[in-house]
């Protein structure tokens, strides 16, 4: 049997040694889901529906057990930890309401009536990232769930642990066995498999474009669904007309939240250069202001990066000679610590136009409205940004403008799970979130049942 060593990215130490599915676990996992589905999708909606509610109330019940196995595995913050694992439970909530809603259409048609039906799929593949491990796979197999499918979750080698304890707490609120089943392994083994068998009739998959684009790539040869969250380089955009204060104070929470791995971190801030200094001035201390340490300590707001691989590629991008503007403080010893750092470099250099996936943002200015949207635009990325104007038509035109998912208006949000969620451009495909996500994991079947006239009845 292969193994995988969890590590803690705090302090270096070994958390636990995970045994990894192979190619024959994949196929006997998805033999069972199978079994399990058709009897799952055979409940009353209101049963299904119990059901989610009572897996919502079991994570509701360990929400501190796993935000310490959040903390422990991931890096995260404790109160950052807390949120995602309530998130959980939330998006459980929310999507309990669905069975008792997918009710279909009954469209007029001549000679008839004519009613559609949102079959489920099946059994449905989820490969989840590294980043936020248990709230994405939850974003996955709740809607997922709801409509009546299977689901086999495939959690990143580096932190599985809260989605496994997600998959213990299903089968302990009652949810069939086989229905939900976590299976820790290598993507090229365990992703690769899901998008290779035939009775996997969805992949989910958030990760890399690069990744992504395989994954799609695989998937048509199988004609399959696929739903596609992938990265991103999204822009912060400051017009003169802001509360300038706000937008300086609040910026470095929308690029260093978990240290900055997040696809929508708004890793490029672009600031109108008639206000730039002031902005930079402002800045500084926000950006030092930053708490950076133990990830247990309840003020921190900012903990390591996940592992020294990652470590390693994130400071690629911050070379001796790098246009450093300032940086904040981050531990020393063990853990891979990395301190938030702002960059002022040219329009074309590598940290303006690729995804750090780290506390690292460029500041660039722009001149003008148009000049704002043309370099909010210049990547191959689209999934989030924020817009910080207090003229509204200028806020409407520009969120109509910019080419991206999830904007925001003076804040920085981008995820409530009951709005939809997904990009545009080489950041994905589909949406997930939101109150139409259980349907991307149904199927429109259309019955058409012919009605006697009288005559014809006679």
């Amino acid at each position: 049997m292969t193994t995988c060593e969890v590590i803690n990215p705090a302090t270096e130490e070994l958390l636990r040694t995970v045994e990894l599915t192979d190619t024959a676990g994949v196929d006997d996992a998805v033999a069972r889901a199978q079994s399990a589905q058709r009897k799952w999708a055979r409940l009353a909606p209101a049963e299904r529906a119990g059901a989610l509610r009572d897996f919502a109330a079991a994570v509701d019940a360990h929400v501190e057990e796993l935000a310490a196995l959040e903390v422990a595995n991931s890096g995260h913050p404790i109160g950052s930890a807390r949120w995602e694992a309530g998130h959980v439970r939330d998006v459980l909530q929310f999507y309990a309401g669905a069975p008792e809603r997918l009710s279909g259409k009954q469209i007029p048609v001549a000679g008839g009536l004519d009613v559609t039906f949102n079959e489920p799929l099946g059994v449905v593949g989820i490969i989840t990232p590294w980043n936020f491990p248990m709230t994405i796979a939850a974003w996955g197999f709740a809607p997922a769930l709801a409509a009546g499918n299977a689901v086999l979750v495939k959690p990143a080698e580096w932190t599985p642990l809260t989605t496994l304890r997600l998959g213990e707490l299903a089968l302990e609120a009652g949810l069939p066995a086989d229905l939900l089943c976590v299976l820790p392994g290598a993507g090229e083994v365990v992703g690769e498999r899901f998008v290779t068998h035939p009775d996997v009739r969805k992949i989910v998959f958030t990760g890399s474009t690069e990744v992504g684009t395989r994954v799609m790539a695989g998937a048509a040869a199988h004609v399959k669904r696929v739903t596609l969250e992938l990265g991103g380089k999204s822009a912060n955009i400051v017009f003169d007309d802001c509360d300038l204060e706000r937008a300086a104070a609040t910026a470095p929470y929308g690029v260093f939240d978990n240290a900055g791995q997040d696809c929508c971190a708004r890793s490029r801030i672009l600031v109108q250069r008639n206000v730039y200094d002031r902005f930079m001035e402002l800045l500084e201390p926000a950006v030092k202001g930053v708490a950076v340490g133990d990830p247990n300590a309840e003020d921190t707001e900012m903990g390591p990066l996940v592992s020294k691989t990652h470590w390693s590629s994130v400071a690629s991008y911050v070379p001796d000679d790098a246009p450093v503007a300032f940086r904040g403080s981050a531990p020393q010893g063990p853990g891979f610590w990395f301190p938030p750092t702002v960059l002022t470099p040219q329009r074309g250099d590598r940290s303006v136009t690729e995804e750090i996936f780290g506390p690292v943002v460029a500041v660039l200015p722009f001149d003008d409205e148009a000049d704002a949207v043309g370099l909010a635009n210049d990547t191959a990325y689209g999934l989030s940004g924020s817009i910080w104007t207090d003229n509204l038509s200028r806020a409407l035109r520009v969120s109509r403008a910019v080419e991206a998912g999830n904007l925001s208006v003076n804040s920085h949000s981008s995820v409530r799970y009951n709005t939809p969620f997904g990009g545009f451009k080489a950041s994905g495909l589909g949406r997930e979130l939101g109150p139409d996500a259980p349907l991307s994991f149904t199927e429109t079947k259309n019955v058409f049942i012919a009605v006697q006239t009288e005559q014809e009845a006679h």
